[in-house]
């Protein structure tokens, strides 16, 4: 997993604090969610081998994969889905989460949620996908401790 674009910025803070600077440049939300099917296209590469059960995430309504690599000194995120939005949201989760130690992902709450307005603008089912990717971030972090 050497082709991975994370993190982006040197700490969780500083990625919740750039996405919520580059989601106040938009006026309303067909422009934010536009914004995220463009980030989703920034995903990195995802074998097609790796789009098994195995790494299926579950409570997700859309189809998606997620692959943990590492240790508690970092921990490395590749994930995609079917979705282009969701992809999107992945590729924000993984902005904050994905390269960071276990410690720092367990002490980072997904304030950017919030901050951007996103838990307003989601279906139920997109939310609860959501919920499902930090929730396996968060599961993965602890078991690396």
């Amino acid at each position: 997993m050497t082709d991975t674009v994370f993190p982006l910025e040197p700490t969780a803070a500083e990625a919740q604090q750039a996405i919520k600077d580059e989601f106040a440049f938009f006026g309303d939300w067909a422009e934010r969610y536009q914004y995220l099917i463009d980030l989703g296209r920034k995903l990195p590469p995802f074998p097609e081998e790796w789009k098994t059960e195995e790494h299926r995430l579950l409570g997700c309504q859309s189809l998606v994969w997620i692959v943990p690599q590492g240790d508690a000194a970092r921990l490395d995120f590749r994930a995609i889905s079917d979705s282009a939005i969701v992809s999107g949201l992945i590729f924000l989760a993984l902005r904050v989460y994905s390269g960071r130690s276990a410690a720092e992902i367990l002490a980072t709450e997904a304030d950017y949620i919030a901050d951007i307005g996103l838990a307003k603008h989601l279906s139920p089912t997109r939310s609860n996908g959501l919920a499902s990717l930090l929730a396996f971030i968060r599961e993965t972090a602890t078991a690396a401790r």
